[in-house]
């Protein structure tokens, strides 16, 4: 019996028009109606899941940041896991060394130097409300950092997680959220380490818990689940480690994990 459901959202209750479809919502609504706790795992901030939780009537804390940010909405934070100084300066100075796409997420707000995408972009894949221009120096002397993520094409994706895994192991994690996001996150956190925690803090044995997703960073939650699910639409070693391959977000995939795996009566 699965008491716990954590769900990506990018790729896995979404597609790339950022509108969670009718049957998905249907589905997530009749598991909460039957007791199971629903959460989304995502590498957003808070302010950039809250529409969607909202959508989705999901009340659990959400585990935002790659799970280094763990709250409900109109809630405290339970837990929050930051990235240390010295390696946040790394990552900016390392991006900038670059010439990498930069962007600063800190205690809630994003931070860039200056757009080179359609502010539409921002918006819809990581954060409103962006804050542009401030100098890196002044926003590290202010607020502690949550993570440092680089934009790229996705051919190049590949050299920078090399670069990074090597410059930066054991101080922090090297995650790939989204073909052309790369991150820079704190050592330790991670969507599988979060869930764990969540499910902990709800008395749920790590057999009631499913997750589903369909890239990188959702690797360590789909492991870590008593029944781990990777969408059709996942990369090649998200699928590999999954227990169980669902239909592609463009079929509802989510709607099938909820009724093979969760749902005691069948969706009208």
């Amino acid at each position: 019996m699965i008491r716990l459901a954590a769900f990506d959202l990018d790729g896995t209750l979404m597609g790339a028009d950022q509108k969670i479809r009718p049957r998905v919502r249907q589905a997530v609504a009749q598991a909460q109606d039957e007791g199971v706790i629903v959460t989304l795992a995502t590498g957003r901030m808070i302010a950039a899941t809250e529409r969607f939780a909202r959508e989705l009537n999901v009340t659990a804390p959400l585990l935002c940041y790659q799970g280094g940010w763990i709250q409900a909405l109109d809630g405290p934070v339970l837990r929050r896991i930051t990235l240390p100084a010295t390696a946040a300066w790394a990552a900016l100075e390392l991006g900038e060394a670059q010439g990498w796409h930069i962007l600063l997420y800190a205690e809630g707000q994003l931070f860039v130097r200056e757009f080179l995408y359609p502010v539409a972009f921002y918006d819809a894949l990581l954060g409103s409300g962006v804050i542009v221009g401030q100098p890196w120096e002044s926003i590290l002397a202010a607020h502690e950092v949550d993570k440092v993520l680089y934009v790229a094409e996705p051919e190049a994706i590949p050299a920078m997680a090399t670069l990074l895994q090597r410059r930066f192991a054991g101080l922090a994690e090297i995650v790939r959220s989204h073909a052309m996001f790369i991150e820079v996150v704190p050592l330790g956190v991670d969507k599988g380490s979060a869930l764990a925690w969540l499910a902990q803090h709800f008395g749920v044995p790590r057999d009631e818990v499913l997750a589903a997703g369909d890239q990188e960073n959702d690797l360590t939650m789909i492991q870590w689940a008593g029944i781990g699910v990777a969408m059709g639409n996942a990369t090649p070693p998200v699928q590999k480690v999954a227990d169980w391959i669902a239909p592609p977000v463009t079929e509802d995939g989510a709607v099938t994990i909820l009724e093979r795996f969760v749902l005691k009566g069948s969706l009208p």
